[in-house]
């Protein structure tokens, strides 16, 4: 018993930290790259990727470390778990690579596993996993919790300031303009598959409740544009046969980028820190 108690009042080994790159250097992932620089225990920021290495560096200003700017594919060789927060356009150089490695593979360009659902595949057959942070959205434990039994019905309605729009393919496509717009207008009203597809810079949110719910073709979506919002509003909807419920968010816009609010940032580093922390709270 002596030996036993000895034994068990040694000092553990320190594990190493958590080694994490970060696909994407604007707002949502200097952001990040901020407060692993500032310290989260068993946590490390060992390298970014962005289209301007020189404007990256200079986001590095004022780190403690920096840390080397590579290439998307490269990402996965100096990291544990890869952040991406890029453009849709470049999803899959990142994704690829990281889940091909064995890594832990967050994304918070979720419409973009709605056009590829090969990666789950490829995630399983080289033992990685992709873990989606809840992001600007609301509840998604409850909407997971209820898909344990029957869904019946998911909605979503997203409501926005209209230069939050701005751009979006399904508006550009279908001529459609929010300039001079003077009272909300609906732009979209479809599936969360479509919606996705026709706005991938902007509901991401959506393609994460119907990954935790019924899916992207059963998960109902409208957008508005609202020129009297000054804040990203999310409501969701859902009838299970275990419960009932709604919930709304509003999010303050990110400054440098109106088009995702300032908590997908928290977000993204709430889950990373979950990884590594002795308790989670939450499914």
């Amino acid at each position: 018993m002596g030996a036993m108690t000895e034994a068990a009042s040694q000092p553990q080994p320190q594990r190493a930290p958590l080694r994490v790159a970060i696909g994407g250097f604007g707002a949502i992932g200097s952001a990040v790259a901020r407060r692993l620089d500032a310290g989260i225990e068993d946590l490390r920021l060992t390298a970014v990727s962005a289209r301007d290495r020189e404007k990256a560096k200079a986001r590095m200003a004022g780190f403690s470390v920096r840390v080397p700017v590579v290439p998307l594919g490269e990402l996965a060789a100096a990291a544990d778990v890869v952040l991406e927060c890029a453009p849709a356009a470049v999803f899959l150089e990142v994704a690829r690579p990281t889940l091909e490695a064995g890594r832990i593979f967050m994304p918070l360009s979720v419409g973009s596993l709605l056009s590829h659902p090969e990666l789950v595949e490829l995630a399983r057959a080289h033992g990685a996993r992709i873990l989606v942070p809840t992001g600007a959205l609301i509840g998604l434990d409850a909407v997971r919790a209820a898909a344990e039994g029957v869904i019946r019905s998911a909605r979503m309605v997203t409501r926005k300031p209209p230069r939050g729009l701005e751009g979006a393919p399904y508006l550009v496509e279908r001529g459609i303009s929010l300039d001079g717009l003077n009272g909300p207008l609906k732009v979209f009203d479809g599936s969360a598959r479509e919606g996705a597809r026709g706005f991938p810079a902007n509901v991401n949110v959506a393609a994460a409740l119907s990954l935790a719910g019924i899916g992207p073709d059963e998960t109902r979506l409208e957008i508005w544009a609202d020129p009297g919002l000054s804040r990203n509003v999310h409501r969701i909807e859902v009838e299970a046969d275990s419960a009932r419920f709604s919930m709304e968010i509003e999010n303050v816009p990110s400054e440098e980028n109106p088009r995702t609010g300032r908590i997908t940032a928290l977000s993204a580093i709430a889950a990373l820190r979950a990884l590594v922390s002795p308790l989670k709270v939450g499914t």
